[in-house]
């Protein structure tokens, strides 16, 4: 009997947009693929600010990677890319190493602090599921804080949020946070007035948004100062702690101050050896192969590509579009034909500043404001949005949320005792008991006693 010849094998990289449609698109196709994701689910990154805002749960806007790929020449492995030797054609993961024919790198990219790592810890940046509930909870833990503390200058710096980076992450953080802590929030709490916080956006540039055409800018600026937001363009930040951030000499004391400056391609890449730019990102060929490597493809976030003169922007849609390319190529390449150059075809980009405001521009002509933008952006993300049943709890929870003004996924999950002010200084006085045992019951706490372990 003769040996069944051994199918041409793909390995795909990180189950983003760009790696998922790769992968989709190759289900049909005479090759063996395997997906490989350090996390189990496919996330729509561009609603995280939503989890962290406390609008939709992690399960809305995530979709497990097994149930989307289910073609027979699929497999999933839960694993971590560490390398990848191209001598040997093998991808390195934690755990073991996996052969390819062809590699296909859609790893994405991860926060950047411009030569600050340490400053990671004050200013958590949103890439996952954990960034977001990270940031959710250190909001709602500043404002179970300041219900606490009975002294105005700290109360005040509990109430405080500093928000770093003036692109779409830092815009619809910051115009969901101001919404939520002036209109979703006050009737709540009884010893702070929440409607007074101050959300800081901090922007390096001269405008916020500087993607976008400067009239949608200014909008985009002027509807946030609608909101409430302090917006502080041309502003470096050069200090940071647990206490607040420095710009300059002016000091701005916060508790919570979250990062959204910048971001920097997967380290996975420096691990091939070849020319990078400033991001880190492969500078891949038109044809989106790793130059003198047919065989590697790199999309998405950690693909750099300047097409008419412009860098494609690392968004979405663009990586989609990369990645069913990358699959078209990959079929040519079996059939021995020459690969073709990759176009991306800019159909827009959106950017939500609050309920009912929104930017974009369609078709790189078309400009859009205000409620009708808002609509497309809503429109457009329930499209792109993996998964009937997440569409639809999606919608609901959104029509929920406009007619309600509610937050009702307001969940903290760890406990927090070392980071809330003691409480000795914030409880009423307790009235004298008539019986003896009725002041046992209910003791009134002396200064030094300690705070009582809670109870599971």
């Amino acid at each position: 009997m003769e040996n069944t010849p051994k199918r041409h094998h793909v390995v795909i990289v990180g189950a983003g947009f760009g790696g998922l449609q790769a992968a989709q698109k190759l289900k049909k196709a005479p090759v063996d693929v395997t997906v490989v994701d350090r996390y189990n689910h496919h996330l729509f990154q561009p609603l995280l600010y939503q989890v962290a805002t406390a609008v939709l749960s992690p399960g809305e806007i995530a979709t497990p990677i097994r149930s989307v790929l289910k073609g027979q020449n699929t497999t999933v492995l839960l694993a971590e890319a560490q390398s990848v030797d191209l001598q040997r054609k093998v991808l390195v993961c934690g755990g073991g190493e996996i052969a390819y024919d062809t590699l296909v790198l859609a790893a994405g990219a991860t926060h950047s602090y411009f030569g600050h790592p340490e400053w990671s810890q004050f200013a958590p940046g949103l890439k996952t599921i954990d960034d977001a509930r990270n940031i959710r909870e250190r909001i709602l833990v500043a404002l179970e804080a300041a219900e606490r503390e009975p002294d105005p200058a700290r109360q005040r710096e509990w109430l405080t949020f500093v928000i770093v980076g003036a692109g779409p992450t830092g815009v619809e953080l910051a115009g969901a946070l101001a919404y939520m802590t002036r209109h979703s929030l006050p009737k709540e709490y009884r010893r702070v007035d929440v409607s007074k916080a101050r959300v800081l956006l901090l922007e390096g540039l001269p405008r916020v948004l500087n993607t976008y055409p400067e009239e949608l800018s200014e909008r985009a600026r002027r509807d946030l100062e609608n909101l409430g937001v302090e917006v502080r363009t041309g502003t470096m930040v050069t200090a940071m702690d647990d206490l607040g951030v420095s710009v300059g000499d002016t000091r701005i004391a916060a508790r919570t101050v979250l990062w959204g400056a910048g971001v920097a391609a997967s380290p996975l890449a420096r691990t091939l050896g070849v020319p990078l730019d400033k991001a880190g990102r492969v500078k891949v060929a038109p044809t989106l192969t790793v130059p003198g490597h047919e065989d590697v493809f790199v999309i998405g976030d950690l693909a750099s590509l300047v097409q008419d003169g412009k860098p494609v922007p690392g968004i979405a849609p663009a990586a989609m579009q990369m990645g069913r390319h990358v699959a078209k190529n990959i079929r040519l390449r079996l059939e021995g034909q020459p690969l073709e150059p990759f176009h991306y075809a800019d159909k827009g980009s959106f950017a939500v500043i609050g309920r009912g405001s929104a930017i974009g521009v369609l078709f790189d002509k078309v400009r859009m404001r205000g409620f009708l933008a808002w609509s497309m952006w809503l429109g457009i993300h329930l499209t792109f949005l993996v998964g009937f049943r997440n569409k639809a709890v999606v919608l609901v929870q959104w029509a929920y949320t406009y007619l309600t003004r509610r937050r009702d996924v307001r969940l903290i999950t760890g406990l927090h005792p070392q980071k809330l002010p003691s409480m000795q200084r914030t409880l009423p006085t307790v009235p004298a008991l008539a019986k003896e045992e009725d002041a046992a019951a209910f003791p009134v706490p002396r200064a030094g006693d300690k705070e009582p372990a809670p109870l599971h």
